[in-house]
Formats: structure tokens, sequence, C-alpha cells
């Protein structure tokens, strides 16, 4: 089973996030989307879609950082290891705290809503189960295992598992003495990828990066001045 969890589970995961991917654009484009439920109720979805989007944009930048950002690295430019404990203590806390927010807004208006709800998919609610159980399995393990002084130090075995996974030679005794709970929070987070593909979670493949690089929109009036106005119609010309 150690075995399974830390060298054949990832694996799996990523082979189903890839393939489920390909075969979602090849099949599925019109599905391809977040299936807006704006047109319904935009109220709370206002308040509940910013907080979620943030908060686990947050969450994943942090996880980016945790595990392929080595130690030695953030030492290298004057972030000591308390220093890089309470940002991740609190930085992550809070993005989790603010994720976990907007997903419970979200699910108390697709439950409250009778049109939302009716357009609420099996695959919303799973998605919903697993990302919300991801995020608060993290936050216990880490509010778990940790104080202002110190805590476990995930850096020395879960991130050194993870990098070794591009290599194609899974370090899987890293993982014999990792905490419970990080564990648990790790196998629901390989779950997770691999239903990305599946749910309307795959619309984070289609972000409008472009829109950051495109050039300026430019806006000309319609005449140079001050317009003497006339009676009547004017000519339009074509």
């Amino acid at each position: 089973m150690h075995l399974f969890l830390w060298g054949v589970l990832p694996y799996l995961a990523a082979v189903l996030l890839v393939a489920g991917t390909v075969w979602r654009y090849r099949y599925d484009k019109f599905g391809w989307t977040t299936r807006s439920s704006q047109i319904y109720e935009s109220r709370l979805l206002n308040i509940a879609s910013p907080a979620f989007h943030y908060g686990i944009l947050f969450v994943l930048v942090g996880h980016l950082m945790g595990l392929f950002v080595p130690a030695s690295w953030t030492e290298g430019v004057g972030l000591d290891e308390h220093a890089y404990h309470l940002f991740s203590l609190f930085g992550g806390t809070a993005a989790g705290a603010l994720a976990v927010a907007g997903i419970a807004v979200l699910v108390y208006r697709r439950r409250t809503n009778t049109p939302v709800f009716r357009a609420t998919t099996r695959n919303d609610k799973l998605m919903y189960a697993v990302l919300l159980a991801a995020i608060i399995m993290g936050m216990w393990a880490k509010l778990a295992h940790s104080t202002l002084s110190k805590g476990y130090d995930y850096r020395e075995t879960i991130a050194p598992w993870s990098r070794s996974l591009f290599t194609l030679q899974p370090k899987v005794s890293l993982m014999e003495g990792v905490p419970l709970t990080f564990q648990i929070h790790a196998v629901i987070g390989l779950l997770l990828f691999a239903l990305v593909p599946f749910t309307r979670l795959i619309h984070m493949f289609s972000a409008p990066v472009q829109y950051l690089f495109r050039p300026y929109v430019v806006y000309r009036s319609r005449g140079a001045g001050p317009r003497r106005e006339r009676r009547g119609w004017e000519r339009v010309d074509s």
C-alpha cells in the first residue's frame, strides 16, 4: 500500500489528468466551460466567486513554493526557516480560509436557489466535496503540527518526494515518517488532480492569460473638436 500510494498513485493521477484533458478537448469542446449560473443569481456569486478564486490561487502558489522551491533557495534570498514557517502558517491559513468561505457560500447559493440547484450535477457535488476535503485537511495538517516557534518541516520529506516524481524515481521512503494528516491531504490532492478533466474545474486551462499581453484598445472620437449641430438627417458615409 505504501508503494502504491507514493510510487504509483501519483502517476495514475497524472495520466488521468493529461489523458482526460485531451479527451475532453477533442470530444467535449462545448462542455469545456464553467456552466455559469449567473443568469439565475448574481448577488452571492459576485461575493463568493472572487473569494474562492483568489483563495485557491494563493493556496496553489503556496503549494508550488513549498514543494518545488528548495529551502536553500529561500534562505539564499534572506528568508530563514522561522520566517518561512510564519509566512506559511499565517499566509496559508488565511488563503485556505478564504477559499473555504468562498466554497461555502457557493454551496449555500446552489442549495437555496432552485434554478441554480437544478443546474447542479453529480460531478459538481463530487467536485465540491473533494475540493473542500483537500483544503480543510491541508489546513488541519498545518495547524495540528505547528506552533508559533516551529512546525513540521515538510520541505525535508514531502517536497523532495514530490520533486523525485518528475525524475521517474519516486523516493517513497521519504513519506514513511510523514504525519497521517499530511498523507491524507496528499492523497486527496492527487484524487482532485485526477478529477479535474471530468468536472468544471477544467476551465482553469482556459484562463485568458493572453489578455495580459494584448495591445491596448484605442478609442477615437468621431471628430476633432466640437461638432456643429445640424437640423434634420445627417449623411452617413459607407
